[in-house]
Order: structure tokens, then C-alpha cells, then sequence
């Protein structure tokens, strides 16, 4: 009698690969961002004391980043990128703006907020930001989570 191996998952997976490959293959070229404003990109990283965040945020200044965190642990960033070369002026009260017609315009501006739900275990009193060459680093500090309360009860 012979025995033959037939994982049925494997050719799916290998359908999935060949797939992939395909659809990588034929957007090298094409750019499929949808989203007109602009969303910075964020890197985050961890080690036994901390949780780091380190967002990408070029153009952006530092009065015009807010950072907040929430009673249920939701941190969460907002801010502004404004598009140079917008000239915004002050005639008979009313604000005229005149801008530059762009031939090319690869960069995203405007508004950004960006929200992420921290676990149980970061200290919220002990958060800590710096801004530096375009980055935000937000560093958030490791606490030991509070144990669950256990009742004891007694049988009869």
C-alpha cells in the first residue's frame, strides 16, 4: 500500500505566495494611497523598562504636535503639516490665499492623528516626549500591573 502526503493547506499557501508575488510585481510602479491628508509613519519598539514610539513627522513643528492620553489608556497624537509655499494675507479683514500650481506634488500635508491603546502595564504619569530632526520620540515607562484582587470564600 502506498501512502501519499496531501496537506491541502500547503497549496493554498503556495497560491497565497505566487499571488503576492504577483500583485508586488505589478505596483512597483503605481502608488495606491487613497488617503489625501497626511499620516506620519511610527516605529514602535520595546525593552524590559520602556515603550518607545518614534514618529515620523518631518515639516512639522513642535508647537503644532499635541499629545494626549486618555482615562481608558488611548494615546494619542494630533497635529498639523501645512503646505509651504501658501501665502496667506491680510486685505479689508478677510484672509486672501494664493498658492502655487504644482506640476508634481508627492508629499502629504494637513491634519494627522494617530491613536493607539496602551497595555495595562505603562505608568501614564511617567511619559516622556522629544522632538528632533522631523522624529517625536515618546518613551513610556514600564510599571508592574496591579495584581487582581482575590476573595477568599469559605464553604460551609
Amino acid at each position: 500500500m502506498t501512502y501519499i502526503n496531501f496537506d491541502p493547506f500547503k497549496t493554498v499557501e503556495q497560491f497565497a505566495r505566487r499571488i503576492q508575488e504577483f500583485a508586488n510585481e505589478f505596483e512597483k510602479n503605481i502608488n495606491y494611497d487613497f488617503n489625501e491628508n497626511f499620516r506620519p509613519r511610527v516605529d514602535i519598539s520595546e525593552d524590559e523598562k520602556n515603550v518607545y514610539l518614534v514618529f515620523e513627522i518631518p515639516g512639522v513643528k513642535k508647537e503644532d504636535v499635541k499629545i494626549t492620553i486618555s482615562e481608558d489608556k488611548v494615546l494619542t497624537v494630533k497635529g498639523s503639516k501645512e503646505r509651504p509655499f501658501v501665502n496667506k494675507e491680510q486685505k479689508d479683514g478677510e484672509v486672501q490665499s494664493s498658492e502655487h500650481t504644482y506640476i508634481k506634488a508627492e508629499r502629504r500635508f494637513g491634519e494627522f492623528s494617530r491613536s493607539f491603546s496602551l497595555p495595562d502595564n505603562i505608568n501614564t504619569e511617567a511619559i516622556n516626549a522629544k522632538y528632533e530632526n522631523g522624529l517625536l520620540y515618546i518613551t513610556l515607562a514600564k510599571i508592574e500591573p496591579a495584581k487582581p484582587k482575590e476573595i477568599e470564600i469559605s464553604v460551609s
